[in-house]
């Protein structure tokens, strides 16, 4: 089976554990305001590349990728599901760890009989919750959480482990209420291995003006990883408040 790639980072370090081979899948649904790979919006994009190609290139670096394995990123690589499946099909032959970095947004509660076989083969999910409430979510997106949640969910009954990541944004993603809220959403995830809170930053600044695009964040400030951890510490007392009250 033959998918849509953007391209391909040998020496991935912050893509999973270990130092892993990362896919970029071509096509997105989503349209984040501080989105930094631009070009991988459109599925008329990239290079056409066989699911086999894929894990030639793993064995190509593998005695580098020190625990390691593959993660396929985006773009939105939900989009390709049936080739995400046959290469951590693949992989998995070949006993390589499997990540897949995903917003989630096309899942679908009532049809996941591919989202069930893909996660037959995969690890790790790094789960991208860009904000809690839905209308906020939608205005930095153009899509509502709805099935973003729904997923998160999903995995928790699959008991899938799961790396939380949130983009902290001045004046999007930093409101104390909405970061406390995502916290007490997080509570009930006890498939939840990791919470990555990341800072905002504009480094893909340079491609919006390649493609002729206006970046949406012209005036915001790149966000200093002190600030980041402040909404971690948030999140984290959110997560403990959801758990109390679970007891009472």
């Amino acid at each position: 089976m033959n998918g849509k790639i953007h391209s391909i980072e040998s020496f991935g370090t912050v893509d999973g554990p270990g130092i892993r081979l990362v896919v970029f899948m071509q096509g997105c649904p989503m349209r984040c305001l501080y989105c930094h790979n631009p070009d991988t919006w459109s599925v008329n994009g990239g290079r056409e590349v066989s699911a086999q190609e894929i894990i030639d290139e793993y064995e190509k670096y593998k005695e580098f990728l020190t625990n390691g394995g593959i993660t396929i990123t985006g773009g939105e690589p939900l989009m390709q599901i049936d080739f995400v499946t046959e290469v951590f099909m693949l992989a998995k032959q070949k006993n390589i760890h499997t990540c897949l970095d995903t917003s989630g947004v096309t899942f679908r509660s009532d049809n996941t009989e591919k989202f069930d076989r893909l996660m037959e083969y995969t690890d790790l999910i790094l789960l991208d919750i860009k904000h809690i409430d839905s209308l906020k979510h939608k205005e930095i997106t153009s899509h509502s959480n709805e099935n973003i949640l729904a997923f998160a969910r999903y995995l928790k009954e699959k008991d899938i482990p799961v790396w939380i990541r949130h983009v902290v944004v001045e004046g999007y993603t930093d409101n104390e209420e909405d970061l406390l809220e995502l916290g007490k959403f997080l509570s009930s995830m006890k498939n939840m291995k990791a919470l990555d809170v990341l800072p905002y930053h504009d480094m893909g600044r340079v491609k919006y003006e390649k493609l002729g695009l206006e970046y949406p964040l012209k005036d915001i400030q790149p966000l200093s990883k002190s600030e980041a951890v402040k909404a971690r510490d948030i999140i984290i007392r959110g997560i403990k408040q959801g758990l109390r009250e679970k007891t009472e």
